[in-house]
């Protein structure tokens, strides 16, 4: 992963998209990380992760018709 610092990703605004394009970037403010900055791809593909992820462990309409 790629670190920046806020005034690095400030005046460097178009490398930190295309860095961030190709990985994730973190920025850091006073020496302390406080945003990760990830392409659209890899956030949808976390989302859709996320989103399997929740599906799996909630129960199933019919389950819980079915008071199980």
């Amino acid at each position: 992963m790629k670190t920046m610092s806020a005034r690095e990703a400030k005046n460097g605004f178009g490398m930190l998209i295309d860095t961030a394009r190709a990985e994730p970037v973190l920025v850091e403010k006073h020496g302390r990380g406080v945003v990760i900055v990830i392409s659209v791809e890899e956030y949808e593909r976390l989302n859709r992760r996320a989103e399997r992820r929740t599906a799996a462990r909630a129960p199933s309409v019919e389950s819980a018709a079915d008071g199980q």
